[in-house]
């Protein structure tokens, strides 16, 4: 039996919607089957450039065309309405990070997924990085003894051109936070993957040298773990041209093991590529110490063989396709993509409250 092509469509024609177009046809299981936008015209323009056709309607889009996937590409604060609609037309929905900019929005994205019996899940590329993978298999493997600190450390820059290429950003009503909402959340969702459930929350924000825009370049946290673990988080969006993003991970063993997700100046979506290769940066584990210099021979040789820009959002669309066909949970659901809001949500209230804020929280 022919293996079954998956229709897919695209709501939001954002620069990260290219990235994605280019990714569904690269994929032989599926086919770019409509788009739709807030603007009109900007959806005629990406049809015509994708070769796929324009809607007015998210709901018109999955009838019509007999969508199975709406990935929504919508800057994050208008991600409800068309997730929603999809959901509501039979259509499983796949949503850019963060899932939504506040608790209430991811809620609502949930519960409809639930009520219409579709899927739905959290873009997260990174974790499909084969050093990520690398992390996460050691420590389901035992190698560092149980996890008991973990660090997150993205050290970035954006500059003024980045905050005016786009009315919605840098302002709290509109994008809703900074770094914490739009730059980090594919590295405190890792870091979450590796370490589970939070306890406690306390943060702290600044603006160190963004005077132009409202909300914070900078965040830091102290996290306490359900499992009893401790862990920090910094990231910043101030240091020029950008220097990395790492989590790493200790053990109660003394064995470490880290990644770095991303290292010099940080991609953004339309406007650059991946300036250098994921790789493992740290390596402690007993026999495996010298092993980092070949696995980043591997992975920078991965790394240049194909496009990362749109290559890993394959897989993880990939993954969702698998899900479907096997009616099984993709490996970011909503749930779990909820649990990055969360978090950058308590830190907000938590610095808002000067105090720190238990988990889980409600919206």
């Amino acid at each position: 039996m022919a293996e079954k092509i998956f229709n897919i469509s695209i709501a939001g024609c954002g620069k990260v919607a290219h990235l994605h177009a280019k990714a569904i046809q690269n994929l032989p299981e599926a086919r770019l089957t409509g788009v739709w936008s807030r603007t009109p015209q900007t959806a005629e323009d990406f049809a015509l450039k994708f070769k796929t056709r324009a809607y007015g309607s998210v709901h018109q889009m999955v009838k019509k065309n007999q969508t199975d996937l709406v990935i929504v590409c919508t800057p994050h604060m208008y991600h409800k309405q068309p997730a929603i609609e999809a959901a509501e037309a039979g259509s499983n929905v796949l949503v850019e990070k963060p899932l939504a900019s506040d608790l209430k929005d991811c809620d609502e994205i949930i519960s409809a997924c639930k009520k219409n019996n579709v899927k739905l899940g959290v873009i997260s590329q990174r974790r499909w990085y084969p050093p990520v993978k690398r992390v996460k298999e050691a420590i389901e493997n035992g190698k560092i003894g149980k996890p008991v600190l973990a660090t997150v450390t993205m050290l970035g820059w954006r500059d003024k051109a980045y905050y005016d290429s786009d009315p919605w950003r840098g302002s709290w009503k509109m994008e809703g936070g900074g770094v914490l909402v739009n730059q980090s959340p594919h590295q405190l969702d890792i870091m979450l993957w590796f370490m589970g459930d939070i306890d406690e929350v306390y943060g702290i924000w600044r603006n160190l040298n963004h005077p132009y825009i409202e909300v914070e370049d900078t965040a830091l946290a102290i996290i306490k773990f359900k499992s009893g673990a401790i862990g920090n988080i910094l990231v910043s969006n101030s240091q020029k041209p950008g220097i990395h993003g790492k989590v790493q991970v200790h053990g109660d063993t003394g064995a470490s093991v880290g990644v770095q997700t991303d290292g010099g100046a940080m991609f953004i979506a339309g406007r650059s590529s991946v300036a250098e290769p994921p790789v493992n940066d740290l390596w402690t584990i007993p026999g495996e110490e010298n092993m980092l210099k070949e696995w980043i021979r591997q992975d920078t040789e991965i790394f240049n063989s194909f496009d990362p820009t749109f290559h890993y959002m394959g897989c993880q669309i990939e993954d969702f396709l698998h899900a479907l066909a096997n009616n099984t949970d993709p490996l970011v659901t909503g749930e779990f993509g909820r649990k990055t809001v969360e978090l950058f949500t308590a830190i907000y209230r938590s610095a808002s409250n000067n105090s720190p804020v238990k988990l889980p929280l409600d919206s």
